[in-house]
């Protein structure tokens, strides 16, 4: 029968009212690599200016406490495909080490693009993948390799490897801009991710000089003596001091250990810095072609990364841990149809979310299976029924079995090889408003409590003080909730 107007509307009824007159929206998802919440001029840097990340927060929403799942590569990304966590979803790990299983989304699991093309809308993804699942549900895929390399790279381009000349964050960019223009009927998803500013970042020529005649602040816990923490002070490979001395071979001679590790974090910093800038450059051809092409006033925009990054942080680089730093990532939405304009929402979101928002401002059903929540209400700015008041978080990947049986031994023995290059034990937790409690469970009941209020660094773990047990019993109970509320039924811890 065919389909009159009314049952059109009809059909779109997880669809904002005020987009249900118009045509389904675009959708252009934008994810980075190891990109700070905190590395946007929008979010208070006052160093790296970005301004087409800027042209986003002024046009939509820039949520303020977005959090992932398990701070790590492959997982946030299965987990934003599927609207899962890694427990569910089956990628728990990047399964890049040696003798590492090597882990796939789980057989029957659709993704949100599998979702889209079934619902009518054109798909493409390039740039960044690192799944070991082949890209699935889209027309056409240009994935670098891996991790890809950030000059020169080949790509896979339908399943055949083409070589590039270029740039990966340019290249990428512009085989977005291929897709588009060749794109003439809408609606269409353009999952758009980029190398960038992952490690080992190199900028491009054109940004190489960038911050070179100023010295970057130091963070406020750069020689942190981790005294309450014993994991975090066994974490020696994401120190800077320890870690990449060998990755310069320009690093002067003669240096003492601090002004060693000072002039690291600055060439390291600034370079990642070089390296979102570079993105955000890239943003804006997007952006731009949009406006010319006239999808901007039906195009949703999503601009996120994988997994939050420590600069300097406790002395450290990368994530993995959920400590703030490596927990948060930047999420910027520009949806037109919404009205929402230059707001800032401090509710609590999560990459769990990320799918089921796109299906719903898609007007596509979400799966009772997904795990998250549509952000939608939030977008609009009115009041969320129960919305969360706390997340859930796990990190797997440096398999404790995989340690030979050797526990906390193998942890402070520098000769260990490790699962992983980082030496983070396997952890779950709870965050609140105001409290966040960590289980590391491989080290049988130790645990860490931070008053987040007053203490926003992270420095004193306040466990096993008499002051919090009440508050501890408190966030467990809610802690085993969140586990029983997603289904985490593992045994460990």
């Amino acid at each position: 029968m065919p389909m009159n107007r009314r049952r059109a509307v009809a059909s779109l009824g997880g669809f904002p009212a005020i987009l249900r007159a118009r045509r389904r929206p675009n959708i252009l998802y934008v994810m980075t690599d190891d990109h700070a919440a905190g590395e946007m001029s929008c979010a208070g840097n006052r160093v790296l200016r970005t301004p087409n990340l800027d042209r986003l927060a002024a046009g939509g929403v820039r949520f303020s406490n977005c959090f992932v799942a398990n701070s790590l590569c492959a997982p946030s990304r299965a987990t934003a495909l599927t609207g899962c966590f890694s427990h569910i979803n089956g990628v728990r790990g990047n399964s890049e080490a040696r003798d590492a299983p090597r882990e796939y989304i789980r057989a029957g699991l659709p993704t949100y693009p599998e979702l889209l093309r079934k619902a009518g809308y054109r798909t493409a993804v390039v740039g960044k993948w690192h799944l070991n699942d082949p890209p699935r549900g889209f027309e056409y895929s240009a994935v670098l390799p891996g991790q890809g390399v950030y000059f020169d790279p080949e790509f896979i381009v339908d399943g055949k490897v083409v070589k590039h000349q270029g740039y990966a964050t340019d290249l990428t960019t512009g085989l977005a801009l291929a897709w588009l223009e060749q794109v003439r009927s809408e609606p269409f998803l353009l999952v758009y991710q980029h190398k960038a500013p992952h490690r080992p970042f190199t900028p491009a020529p054109r940004h190489a000089r960038m911050f070179d005649s100023i010295e970057l602040p130091y963070p406020e816990t750069f020689n942190d003596d981790y005294a309450t923490r014993r994991v975090a002070k066994e974490a020696r490979d994401m120190r800077f001091d320890i870690s990449l001395a060998g990755d310069y071979r320009d690093l002067p001679k003669g240096l003492s250990e601090e002004a060693k590790k000072r002039w690291i974090y600055q060439r390291f910093v600034k370079d990642h810095y070089r390296a979102v800038y570079g993105v955000d450059e890239n943003l804006g051809r997007v952006l731009d072609y949009l406006e010319k092409r006239g999808l901007s006033e039906n195009t949703v925009v999503i601009y996120t990364s994988d997994n939050g990054f420590f600069l300097g942080e406790h002395g450290w680089y990368d994530k993995r841990f959920m400590y703030e730093p490596s927990l948060r990532v930047p999420l910027l939405v520009r949806c037109p149809g919404l009205g929402a304009r230059e707001r800032v929402e401090d509710r609590f979101a999560q990459n769990i979310d990320f799918a089921p928002t796109i299906l719903d401002l898609a007007g596509v059903r979400i799966p009772e299976w997904m795990q998250g929540r549509s952000l939608r209400p939030l977008l609009e700015g009115g009041p969320a029924r129960e919305w969360r008041r706390s997340i859930y978080y796990t990190y797997y990947e440096n398999s404790w079995a995989l340690l030979g049986g050797k526990g906390r031994e193998a942890l402070s023995d520098p000769s260990f090889q490790y699962f992983t290059a980082h030496r983070v034990s396997p952890h779950r937790g709870v965050r609140t408003e105001r409290h966040k409690l960590i289980h590391y469970y491989g080290e049988g009941d130790y645990w860490e409590l931070f008053d987040l209020k007053n203490d926003p660094h992270e420095l004193s773990n306040l466990y096993g003080t008499g002051a919090s047990a009440g508050l501890v019993r408190q966030l467990k109970d809610e802690l085993q909730r969140l586990r029983r509320l997603y289904r985490d039924s593992s045994t460990e811890g």
